[in-house]
């Protein structure tokens, strides 16, 4: 779902002025940025959560050194076909994701005939810091529910709620396929019983449904749709859960369902544009980005030229993208943009010794092997960026360093306001030597990283010895 949403004093002051829509998206405050959120495959760690934004919605940085934001701790511990909202006051932000790990080696057949029925679901104020993820069983009430895929949302003003809706693979009148569902909700805590919300003629399934609300003067519809039904089809309505029109597919300019799926669309800041996604999946070849300057039919579409964009280095697959502000936008990049060089920590007092994992323990040793457990990134705060750094794990991709009952674990970071507290440190001159650096607890500020008996937690710090075994040298 790719909604534009409008500040309220933009939009009373349209209202007012008896203006529509269209001049409300006019007169909201300017998007300036763009963010994707999406999975990159089905490796160890890509069915996880991953950033990248963009300033002109055609070439593409990954954040967070293109390693996962987040990562799902609940369900199947995997995420994937992932979208993001916005509040119609844009104070608040969700992430919404399949809660599927096909990496876990379950098999196509039982992901669709036996998977989960349960969405995956972040929330955020600023974009930055995320909630502990939740699952929301939207399709369990549906009989014999196979799965729920591809789950997005648009606010519809008429039902004054969110409309949830993905693919859900069920028997019907005798015959066992995917169809889009929906339900209400206000808060994506509770939602409303499933209905059907599309079903194609016969034995033609339907996945990977979006919706783009449009200004009316463009195309001639408020909303428009794009679905993966055997092509990559589009549709127009008035109203969300209204009647719908076909308004063609991809074949008519030579891209057929056999080729792609998968749709991402969204509109170019400042320009009367929209931007088309769709995954090369027959060929393994990741996104194609075609534009169009006028969505009342499929061939409009234009495939870019190559050399016109840039994705990044990360594969993209299914995922959401949101327009920014320049406030949003600054947000995102100062906690998650900058790349960040690969460091080691050495004690102090023991030089042989190096800060490592092991077992998901922290814990300095001699001679580390593999070498990439003493490796980490020193990036911005979990917590607070400001001043403040978190100890990201080279080889365990979102996995960081945090305190539980003080003592010093490795751990995949879930977006909770606690993990980010705990794994957030201030990085001071060094306690027994200025040259080096000591780390001192964001949440528990009289208390240091140290190690002890070669195991690392965070301790006051006291006596000359304490002082040592909480200094550190930061190496490459």
């Amino acid at each position: 779902m790719k909604l534009k949403k409008f500040g309220r004093a933009a939009m009373a002051t349209c209202l007012a002025a008896g203006m529509g829509i269209g001049s409300i998206a006019q007169a909201a405050d300017a998007y300036t940025g763009y963010l994707l959120v999406h999975f990159t495959g089905e490796s160890a760690d890509g069915e996880q959560t991953y950033l990248a934004s963009s300033t002109d919605g055609y070439h593409w940085t990954d954040l967070n050194n293109s390693q996962p934001v987040l990562r799902s701790t609940v369900g199947e511990q995997g995420v994937r076909d992932h979208s993001i909202v916005r509040s119609p006051d844009g104070s608040k932000f969700w992430i919404l994701a399949t809660d599927l790990r096909i990496a876990s080696g379950k098999g196509w057949s039982v992901a669709q005939h036996s998977g989960s029925t349960k969405l995956v679901i972040w929330e955020s104020t600023d974009l930055v810091h995320w909630s502990a993820p939740r699952v929301a069983d939207v399709a369990g009430s549906i009989p014999s529910a196979g799965c729920a895929w591809a789950p997005e949302a648009i606010w519809d003003a008429a039902s004054n709620a969110y409309i949830v809706y993905w693919a859900t693979i069920s028997p019907l009148n005798g015959i066992d396929k995917a169809r889009i569902y929906y339900a209400k909700t206000t808060d994506f805590r509770t939602f409303t019983p499933a209905q059907m919300y599309i079903d194609r003629p016969g034995t033609q399934g339907i996945i990977d449904t979006q919706i783009l609300e449009i200004p009316n003067s463009y195309g001639g519809f408020k909303y428009v749709r794009a679905s993966g039904d055997g092509q990559i089809t589009f549709e127009g309505s008035q109203s969300v859960l209204g009647n719908w029109t076909t308004i063609g597919d991809l074949s008519q300019i030579g891209l057929s369902g056999s080729q792609v799926e998968g749709p991402i669309l969204y509109k170019f800041n400042g320009v009367i544009e929209w931007g088309l996604w769709v995954d090369q999946y027959a060929d393994g070849k990741g996104y194609l980005p075609l534009k169009s300057a006028n969505l009342n039919s499929a061939q409009n579409w234009q495939v870019l030229a190559s050399g016109s964009y840039n994705l990044g280095p990360n594969r993209k697959r299914h995922g959401g993208i949101l327009n920014l502000t320049a406030a949003e936008m600054q947000r995102v990049t100062a906690q998650w943009g900058a790349a960040t060089p690969i460091t080691r920590f050495q004690s102090a007092n023991f030089p042989d010794r190096y800060v490592r994992h092991s077992n998901y323990q922290i814990r300095i040793d001699p001679s580390v092997s593999p070498a990439a457990d003493a490796q980490f990134r020193l990036v911005k705060g979990l917590a607070n960026n400001s001043g403040y750094v978190s100890f990201a794990s080279v080889n365990f991709p979102g996995y960081y360093l945090r305190h539980s009952n003080y003592g010093l674990v490795l751990a995949a970071y879930d977006g909770s306001p606690q993990f980010a507290a705990d794994a957030t440190f201030k990085q001071v001159a060094g306690l027994s030597d200025t040259t080096a650096s000591s780390f001192q607890s964001y949440n528990f500020p009289d208390r240091y990283i140290r190690h002890n008996n070669y195991v690392l937690r965070i301790d006051p710090v006291s006596t000359q010895t304490d002082r040592s075994d909480a200094t550190f040298k930061v190496t490459n």
